[in-house]
């Protein structure tokens, strides 16, 4: 199956995969005809960024202006519930809704590991539900609500955590952006100043 989906994937299609979060739906960054199809599928308003999904062997930098603060967090919580943001490069539009920043995250799971590190580049993926619907837990509540318009779902039985990553600005000073299962709290002893 990873190998039909990064087949899909190099083809400009759609894959839905999981992540400890919940699933996600994917298309090759680097193709913006591929991302558009994404906005399209989820009825997902024009402008609004997506977080771009890394395999573990990755370099951030190959989509960001990576910081020895990014290092530190990421050492510490990739793979996991965490999407760093930080300047851009070389990353589309349509990807970053047009925002001169980018949000990285390396999920933590095994079907998710295993597809990205197969496909060997980054992963525009919001989670794989309509726009202004529940996040999806599970693969079957992807097929239910998305049905033809995802090309393949991968199964990977129920997410772990069921809820959306922190997102954490690095941008200026670091800003929570979204709250996830890691808290201020959490992440302050490896992020000084962060709000």
């Amino acid at each position: 199956m990873i190998k039909e989906a990064v087949r899909i994937l190099r083809d400009g299609g759609l894959v839905a995969f999981p992540t400890e979060t919940v699933y996600g739906l994917g298309a090759d960054c680097d193709n913006a005809e591929a991302v558009a199809k994404i906005f399209a599928v989820k009825g997902r308003p024009a402008g609004r960024p997506l977080t771009i999904h890394i395999g573990p062997s990755a370099d951030p930098a190959s989509w960001c202006h990576w910081t020895a603060a990014a290092q530190v967090l990421a050492d510490r919580f990739w793979p996991g519930p965490l999407t760093l943001v930080l300047p851009k490069r070389g990353v589309a539009d349509i990807v970053t809704g047009g925002l001169p920043t980018v949000g990285l995250r390396a999920p933590d799971h095994p079907l998710a590991i295993q597809l990205l590190e197969a496909f060997g580049g980054g992963l525009a993926a919001p989670s794989a539900n309509r726009s202004g619907y529940p996040s999806p837990t599970l693969a079957s509540q992807v097929r239910d609500e998305l049905g033809d318009g995802v090309d393949l779902i991968l199964d990977g039985g129920p997410t772990t955590i069921g809820v959306a990553s922190t997102v954490l600005s690095l941008v200026d000073e670091p800003r929570i952006l979204r709250l996830g299962t890691l808290t201020q709290e959490v992440l302050a002893p490896w992020i000084p100043g962060i709000r």
